[in-house]
């Protein structure tokens, strides 16, 4: 189990911001080598998109190169730039394809576009040097980005680094639509015999090894995150985020708290105000009331000294209210802090918690945070 022990923090840091994210290192490398150990015969690389799922593009790169990591995926130009920097020798693919004002980024930075349209096609012909590399993208199901398959007749010609799909339904292992991309998969496979095959995604990887072909490119099991709904995770949690608390509150029975009086008391309560609200990616939607909740949910919790405890009424845009009803008086401290995500409460769980996916949760932690990066 991943350690999350304290760390000691300047005050400048965690004592001046409102909450602190821990990212575990070595969680990421262990999530990373248990991936490539269920693919030995494909190259594992990594997709980094969005700041490495917002954990840190430098560290968590860093981490993945030094287990040696040598392809990396991002969704933009931008992020290829900056990652260029980070891994000078590594191979990167940009998956949102080409525009024409941004082909010199590409050239500029080694980057390999991945074409998802004759439009690309014809734009990386006419403006890329003539040995560049290239990647083609073919839509096998999602109807996202992609060539069509009855475009392929038209590229037949060309001589493709890699050519990927996406998997639209990897996370239902038994969804028909899976089988359907695979054996559409296989048919683009015989068409380009000397390109570098990739399908699996995180949910890919995990089903088999069918899916696996020469190059896999996980994304959320990396960081910690369940790929496959109907199955327990195996991968190490990677994050612990606190909040602070800021104020001790009694509350008398049949009051209200928060926007909206959505949340009454039954009972005298007492309420920790934590410093961590929506705009630090705690979502509104995980509030104990007053916002649509999936039918199962009660809301999001935190926990503090091994005891959950639940939100209460709406989580605003710097605060987030707890319900400490359960402690003695004077147990729970102003400055004290409450665990929001760690071994016990996953991503996963405040996703469930707030009706949506780990990835957005992840995606959507804050820049206030006081981070840490530790077993680096």
């Amino acid at each position: 189990m991943t350690d999350f022990s304290p760390v000691d923090m300047t005050l400048d840091g965690a004592e001046a911001a409102g909450g602190r994210l821990t990212v575990d290192l070595s969680a990421i490398a262990r999530n990373y080598q248990y991936l490539a150990g269920l693919a030995p015969t494909a190259e594992t690389a990594a997709a980094v998109k969005a700041g490495a799922y917002g954990l840190g593009l430098k560290p968590v790169v860093t981490v993945l190169s030094n287990c040696g990591c040598r392809t990396f995926f991002v969704a933009l130009p931008q992020e290829g730039a900056e990652l260029r920097r980070i891994v000078p020798h590594a191979e990167i693919f940009v998956l949102a394809g080409l525009a024409p004002g941004n082909i010199d980024l590409f050239l500029r930075d080694n980057l390999t576009p991945v074409l998802n349209s004759l439009t690309d096609v014809a734009l990386w012909a006419e403006a890329g040097p003539a040995n560049a590399p290239f990647a083609l993208h073919v839509d096998t199901g999602m109807n996202r980005l992609g060539l069509a398959v009855e475009d392929l007749a038209s590229v037949s010609q060309l001589k493709p680094r890699m050519v990927l799909s996406h998997f639209a339904c990897a996370d239902e292992p038994d969804h028909p639509l899976n089988n359907q991309q695979l054996a559409a998969f296989r048919e683009v496979q015989i068409l380009f015999p000397d390109a570098v095959a990739s399908l699996a995604n995180s949910a890919g990887i995990l089903n088999g090894s069918d899916c696996h072909f020469d190059l896999t490119r996980p994304g959320i099991a990396l960081y910690g995150g369940g790929a496959i709904s109907s199955a327990s995770n195996p991968m190490l949690p990677v994050v612990k985020l606190e909040g602070q608390i800021v104020q001790i509150r009694h509350i008398k029975q049949g009051r209200s708290i928060g926007y909206g009086a959505t949340h009454k008391f039954s009972n005298n309560a007492r309420v920790a105000i934590v410093a961590v609200g929506y705009a630090d990616g705690y979502l509104r939607a995980a509030s104990g009331s007053g916002t649509p909740l999936r039918p199962s949910s009660k809301g999001g919790y935190g926990k503090i000294k091994d005891t959950r405890v639940p939100v209460v009424g709406r989580i605003s845009m710097d605060l987030t209210a707890f319900d400490i009803t359960a402690f003695p008086d004077n147990a729970v401290c102003q400055g004290e802090w409450i665990t929001l995500l760690d071994n016990e409460i996953t991503v996963d769980d405040l996703a469930q918690c707030a009706g949506t996916i780990g990835y957005e949760i992840l995606t959507s932690l804050g820049r206030r945070y006081a981070r840490t990066y530790i077993n680096g």
